[in-house]
């Protein structure tokens, strides 16, 4: 009988508890029928994002006991297997004990194995993989052979005295390690236990249901990150925790404890790639175990795009730069120089699995001091070096070549390197893709790739602090990235590396299932995200709540922010965007308290601390506006708005020392020592302050004398009566839009007033008649639609109190025809018409394409884009 065959299948009841549902899905391009699964969810498990959950803590017939009462199955490996995959085994041990507070055994050998062994291996390096292959207790055909594939599967009496086996198979070295930390996380280990100390839920008993579990090829086939704008956070805590590299004091350890951790983490979000931190380290030097580690590991490592042959910018001004200066091929005495510390690179490291970075951008990846022509003499000259030290042709060893910035030009002038190197592409440093591959260039052997960015420290401005990247925006342009064929790599900048967790989890996870994960379902990504990290009961909210914080965020990133960034006049724009952040804020607070203690650590920092800093941000600037405004037009509140802006400026300084030194007992501290208030306005300077200021933030005070003085100030305009030239006049009502109007009534003085307002119009509806002014008070404006006459009618308002008065125009836009039920469409309102993408009059798809919405890109509510694919002609529009 043949095993039931599970791949990708897509589970829509993932969060509701001990629900039972069953699905029938056809894999046309890899030719499997996956039969129909019948499964139970527990509550407190967590799933890998997306799969079909295989473990149960309820035993069934035919179920494989992986722990039950003080039993535990036994975990063998064969020595002989790649370093790599035994040391993952040692990780599933621990994860077992952190699960069940049990520990099984691991043994290496095949004799005398217990009747439950969990049998772990690479195809064609595992002697016991290839024997259960040999006597068909299990098939490998469909992985071997492929790239980073795996399988795990129950086997009934796989040998003598062993009564039923889980068998872990992978196609080569990666392959078998992802099988491993894919049972992991299925038993409730989340990737993130570590660096987001997600807490592990306690479980007597776990059993894996039977069937096979196949999972690869992935859709790219390099899929990884680069630790990059690290100082001050990142180096802060590695400084803190590891202390500085021997012999270069202050210069943060990054050494192989550091990178042990890093490399697991990849390796459980399924990755394999890393450009290590490079602003003032050098991977290979810092540490020598470090390139070792990665090996056994098995991360593939590189250099970033400035950082040619395995060799860090950092190796070179300690050592040949010295005497040299900056590295300048162009400087003809340096060049040989240059081709042995090159050649150096590339010895040290030919061993190890790597991806080699060709052609010279000038130090510390600023502007090319190397042209388009020195660009193809350089590629020629370290080809040439590969060929000699790999003993083979240059065409057999991975390189890339990163057009970034400048060096994109040259490519455009006609540079062209060898065919075999992988053109990794660039985006514009803010997560648009500059270029995509032609249909000439997707013919190349070396392929394509996207070096992408979260974070980013350059001009016209940086933006390092917190995560801005909302997940929509990522499927859109990474699908785009996949779809033209810039398949060979994918390299994302996660900057400090905290901070990026939801967004770097969802870029892995769509590298290594881009049709899994579309711009139908990146909710539900997120949704099941949350329910793995925080449990099913909150899900929907903490999914929501994290979705919405990038969202806002990407709206005005926050080193970009300044008061002038919304209008405080305009469409209440500065007060919608605030308030939105708060009341998310608000949500996020109460859903910490709601949570058990021992999840509120992995809340703050994932969930609450980005949340709630984030509309603190937007609230100080919010503040700082109003002071700027309400000083120019006298207001006494100005004052007030300068206490508050300064208030919230130490609400921000006190949330940034609680992340640093009290959440998680001080795990983290120097994450937050960011600094994100203070750049010089009008983007004249990228540079991130050194500490937070409020110097560029204009902060006024003004003397308010004791007497009591009334002024009014009215939506949409930033003047001030009595004093201001022309009339106060509302912006136009219309019965179609129906608007709201305010009117600030406020105080110049110190002594408080009471006030009356009365219109001269039954159709003018007012939110209050009197009142008393300390400061400031909002009197809202509307119509009455059922009483304003038909056609334009003028009204007033007119505001009386501390001895003064002032008259406000009103007027209202009525037409008879068409009326507001029976408009088809949108309307102009106060000379603008604002519709939502998504909400179109119409829209006209044919058969090869159609407009589909994407939920949550962009400022408000969605975005549109069409599914056409990337061969279709150009077509006009059909007739309306």
């Amino acid at each position: 009988m043949r095993p039931k065959v599970y791949r990708y299948p897509h589970p829509t009841a993932m969060l509701a508890p001990f629900r039972t549902f069953s699905r029938r899905v056809s894999l046309a391009r890899k030719g499997i029928v996956l039969l129909t699964l019948l499964t139970a969810f527990c509550p407190c498990h967590v799933w890998a994002l997306g799969q079909a959950a295989y473990v149960e803590n309820i035993n069934h017939s035919g179920d494989f006991p992986l722990t039950q009462g003080n039993d535990t199955a036994t975990l063998m490996v064969d020595a002989g297997d790649w370093p790599g995959v035994i040391r993952a085994v040692g990780d599933l041990q621990a994860d077992i004990n952190r699960v069940t507070s049990r520990t099984a055994p691991i043994i290496k050998d095949i004799s005398g194995l217990p009747k439950y062994t969990v049998i772990i291996g690479t195809v064609g390096k595992s002697p016991i993989i290839d024997q259960l292959i040999r006597d068909k207790k299990i098939d490998a055909s469909a992985i071997t052979g492929k790239w980073e594939s795996f399988f795990l599967q129950v086997v009934p009496n796989p040998l003598p005295g062993v009564d039923s086996a889980l068998v872990i198979a992978g196609s080569d070295k990666r392959g078998t390690i992802y099988g491993i930390y894919d049972l992991s996380e299925q038993i409730g280990v989340s990737p993130w236990y570590f660096w987001a100390d997600v807490p592990v839920q306690h479980q007597d008993a776990l059993y894996l249901k039977p069937g096979k579990y196949q999972q690869g090829e992935p859709s790219v086939k390099y899929r990884g990150i680069f630790l990059n704008d690290e100082a001050p956070d990142l180096s802060g805590w590695v400084t803190a925790t590891y202390g500085s590299v021997p012999g270069l004091n202050g210069v943060a350890n990054y050494n192989h404890e550091f990178y042990a951790k890093v490399f697991e983490l990849i390796l459980r979000l399924k990755g394999n790639f890393l450009w290590p931190a490079m602003w003032n380290n050098a991977f290979n030097e810092d540490d020598p175990e470090n390139p070792r580690l990665a090996d056994e590991y098995g991360i593939v490592m590189g250099t970033s795009h400035q950082e040619p042959m395995l060799r860090a910018q950092k190796e070179w001004d300690r050592g040949p730069g010295r005497q040299s200066g900056n590295w300048n091929f162009n400087n003809v005495a340096q060049q040989p120089i240059l081709e042995q510390f090159w050649r150096d690179g590339i010895e040290h490291n030919k061993n190890y699995e790597s991806i080699l970075t060709l052609g010279l951008r000038a130090e510390n990846d600023s502007g090319a001091a190397t042209g388009a022509d020195q660009t193809a003499q350089i590629i020629g000259l370290q080809r040439q070096m590969i060929a000699e030290v790999y003993g083979s042709a240059a065409a057999k060893v991975p390189q890339l070549w990163c057009p970034y910035k400048e060096v994109l030009d040259y490519y455009n002038a006609g540079l062209r390197p060898p065919e075999d190197v992988t053109l990794l592409w660039p985006d514009d440093n803010w997560g648009n893709i500059r270029r995509l591959p032609t249909a000439e260039e997707r013919t190349r052997s070396g392929g394509a790739g996207i070096y992408y960015h979260f974070d980013y420290h350059g001009g016209p401005r940086s933006y390092q602090w917190l995560n801005t990247n909302p997940l929509p925006k990522i499927q859109e342009q990474m699908s785009l990235a996949k779809q033209y064929g810039a398949d060979r790599i994918w390299i994302v900048n996660v900057g400090h590396f905290k901070g990026y967790e939801l967004p770097m989890e969802y870029f892995l996870s769509l590298a290594w299932d881009a049709n899994r994960w579309t711009s139908d379902n990146t909710e539900e990504f997120t949704r099941l995200w949350a329910a793995r990290e925080f449990g099913p009961q909150f899900a929907t909210d903490i999914a929501d709540i994290v979705e919405k914080y990038a969202k806002f965020n990407a709206r005005r990133k926050p080193e970009l922010l300044d008061p002038a960034s919304y209008s405080v006049s305009d469409y209440n724009e500065a007060g919608q965007v605030t308030a939105d952040f708060d009341a998310l804020a608000a949500r996020a607070q109460k859903l910490y308290e709601s949570l058990p203690k021992e999840r509120q650590d992995a809340f703050y920092e994932l969930v609450l601390f980005p949340t709630k800093a984030s509309a603190n941000l937007n609230d100080m600037y919010f503040a700082a506006a109003k002071n700027a405004l309400y000083a120019a037009q006298g207001r006494a509140s100005a004052n007030d708005m300068d206490a508050q802006t300064r208030a919230f400026f130490a609400q921000d300084g006190d949330l940034m020392k609680f992340f640093n030194q009290t959440f998680a007992g001080g795990k983290w501290n120097h994450f937050m020592d960011e600094g994100h208030i203070g750049y010089a306005p009008g983007g004249n300077s990228w540079a991130d302050p050194k500490q937070n200021s409020l110097n560029y933030m204009g902060l006024r005070q003004i003397d308010v004398p004791l007497a009591p003085a009334m002024g009014i100030a009215i939506d949409s305009s930033t003047s001030a009566w009595p004093g201001a030239a022309g009339d106060a006049a509302l912006p136009q009502f219309d019965v179609y839009n129906q608007q709201k109007s305010y009117v600030d009534v406020f105080n110049q003085g110190q002594t408080a007033f009471d006030f009356t307002v009365t219109a001269d119009a039954p159709w003018i509806v007012l939110s209050e008649s009197k009142g008393t002014v300390t400061q400031d008070e909002r009197v809202w404006v509307s119509i009455d639609w059922s009483k304003a006459p038909q056609g334009t009618a003028n009204g007033t308002i007119k505001f009386s109190g501390a001895g003064g008065e002032a008259t406000v125009k009103v007027v209202a836009f009525h037409p008879a025809t068409p009326t507001r039920e029976n408009l088809q469409g949108f309307v102009e309102g106060q000379g603008v018409v604002s519709i939502e993408a998504a909400h179109y009059t119409k829209k006209i798809d044919d058969d090869d394409a159609r407009w589909i919405p994407l939920p949550d890109y962009g400022r408000t509510l969605s975005a549109m884009k069409t599914t056409a694919p990337i061969n279709a002609p150009s077509v006009a529009p059909g007739p309306g």
